[in-house]
């Protein structure tokens, strides 16, 4: 299935403060998830967003409503879960 991606004003916020390479890195793996959540994606139990996508040390965070991905934060493996 192909996805559609709405990057939120708040993730955005979260690359901007990441060296160029790593916000670069995490912008590919964010356009993977396009074609059937490709990646390293697991669902999440006990966090606002429903899925997180592993890059290196960051996690995006996102949820999918039907054809779309929402991605809602890009925070730090220790940040990530902690609200």
């Amino acid at each position: 299935m192909e996805y559609d991606i709405e990057i939120r004003p708040r993730a955005l916020k979260d690359m901007k403060g990441l060296p160029r390479a790593d916000a670069g890195r995490i912008l590919d793996r964010i356009e993977r998830l396009r074609s059937d959540l490709a990646g390293d994606v697991k669902r999440l139990t006990q966090s606002t967003a429903e899925f997180r996508l592993r890059v290196g040390n960051y996690r995006v965070l996102f949820d999918v409503a039907g054809p779309l991905v929402v991605v809602r934060r890009v925070r730090h493996r220790r940040e990530a879960y902690s609200g």
